[in-house]
């Protein structure tokens, strides 16, 4: 049901991004031995998370106050 509501769209990307990165900085070799298919997904969530972290986290904060202010 989070594809047809976009909100809840980008809670889930938001999550799975944050996920994946501190999945990968406990346990890097888990998320590094999947770079192609549809595993590889979770590693380039990985990377986002890495290197646009202000950004993930400035999209974080606003989710939660869109969220706080429903």
């Amino acid at each position: 049901s989070a594809l047809f509501n976009f909100q809840s769209l980008l809670l889930v990307i938001l999550l799975a991004i944050c996920t994946c990165t501190y999945v990968r900085s406990v346990a890097p070799r888990l998320v590094d031995r999947n770079k192609e298919g549809f595993l590889g997904l979770f590693f380039m969530a990985a990377r986002i998370g890495e290197r646009l972290s202000p950004y993930v986290a400035l999209a974080c904060i606003s989710m939660a106050g869109t969220l706080l202010m429903q």
